[in-house]
């Protein structure tokens, strides 16, 4: 067992936090026009949860992250509630993008840029995805159109940026951008900003499927930022390499948060086939309902067992961009069938806001598609299986 006991006391903790002080807030009206909770209620569960011990569980006290393993432990539990996350601060883009600058930034930008997403009191975004009618970047991101340029000790940005995850209410900004520097020209660069910004303008604030995720996923222009060469992630031209650092474990960890969503959807949905009858027993004793749960139960036992193995690869120190793909695939098409389901056998309760069913079932679809949609993965892996084929055939 790799899984140290300070991490299962940890998700212990973040389990009871969650069922007992997240779950009543789960119909409190505070919400923006998209369904999200208000950032006033995200402090207001954050300051609960500086004080249950259990705020950015899965970053030690010095600094250091659990691993993957232990990771996914805590993340799994924090995921019950989709506002125990927000409560826990374990939420995307924040913890993906505090994997990151823990990995990756300077310790100057760490102490003024990862500091306050630890702490709970900033919210940060990650602007990489561009506006598809301007064939700009998404699940292929060499057709990024954002491009940045040296200017002395500067750096200029221009472009556009579309699904930006947080965007509204974001004190930390990291922008990835194309480089026309003659040094690193074509390559990615990516950038530490402090939000809001001048430079920076939400143009549109689309409606989506999913609103567990508070300042949205706005679009975005970028006309003339100009950021401290300091404030580059990394070296100029590399920003691709360190986006892979922080993609394998930001899609590991939504497995891991909506896995906790679902096995809550199949809790609700247990307890409501259980006290509801039709034609002269209870739902349960029906097969075609009994079934469907006990399918479910496979389903769950299947994500877990698909996410322990893939945080073990990622443990050895190894990418993992196939493996973290599978997983991906895997985790995100089972946890569909799950809320599915649940949905299915809750019948005209299922569809409806009286519990937190339907709204799992929206996030799931809609996570079938971020960190790549499960067709790019196959495409990918399609790709290795032609690469090994062809390794093991040259003569």
């Amino acid at each position: 067992m790799t899984i140290s006991p300070q991490a299962l006391e940890i998700a212990d903790k973040v389990e009871a936090f969650v069922r007992q002080v997240v779950f009543p807030y789960e119909n409190d009206p505070r919400r923006d026009h998209h369904g999200a909770p208000t950032d006033e209620l995200v402090q207001e569960l954050r300051d609960l949860a500086r004080e249950a011990g259990v705020l950015t569980p899965h970053i030690r006290a010095d600094g250091s992250h659990f691993n993957q393993r232990e990771t996914a432990v805590i993340l799994i539990k924090s995921g019950l509630s989709p506002l125990g996350m927000l409560a826990c601060n374990t939420q995307a883009p924040d913890e993906g993008n505090m994997y990151l600058l823990g990995h990756v930034g300077s310790p100057d930008l760490k102490e003024r840029f990862l500091k306050p997403l630890i702490s709970g009191r900033a919210r940060s975004a990650f602007f990489m995805t561009e506006p598809a009618d301007l064939q700009g970047a998404g699940a292929d991101p060499s057709m990024m159109i954002t491009t940045c340029r040296r200017d002395g000790n500067h750096w200029v940005i221009d472009g556009k940026k579309a699904f930006i995850t947080g965007a509204e209410g974001a004190k930390v900004g990291i922008v990835m951008a194309k480089s026309e520097d003659p040094d690193s020209k074509g390559g990615a660069c990516m950038f530490l900003v402090d939000l809001p910004d001048p430079a920076i303008t939400i143009t549109h604030v689309p409606n989506t499927i999913d609103s567990s995720m508070p300042g949205s996923h706005a679009e975005v222009t970028i006309d003339g930022l100009r950021v401290p060469a300091d404030q580059m992630l990394g070296d100029a031209g590399e920003g691709f390499k360190y986006a892979q650092i922080r993609l394998s474990p930001a899609r590991l960890s939504h497995c891991m948060r909506w896995l906790g969503g679902c096995i809550r959807a199949q809790e609700i949905a247990t307890d409501y086939v259980n006290r509801r009858k039709a034609f002269g027993k209870q739902l349960i004793d029906h097969e075609g309902v009994g079934f469907q749960l006990a399918e479910n139960l496979i389903d769950i036992k299947q994500s877990e067992l698909m996410i322990d193995w893939c945080a073990g690869v990622l443990d050895t120190g190894v990418l993992g961009t196939v493996e973290s793909s599978m997983t991906k695939v895997a985790v995100s098409e089972a946890l569909m069938r799950i809320a599915d389901k649940c949905v299915q056998v809750m019948g005209g309760t299922g569809v409806t806001d009286k519990t937190i069913v339907e709204q799992i079932f929206r996030e799931v679809r809609a996570f079938r598609i971020y960190d790549g949609p499960t067709e790019v993965h196959k495409w990918s892996l399609a790709k290795k299986i032609k690469r090994d084929w062809n390794h093991a055939h040259a003569h």
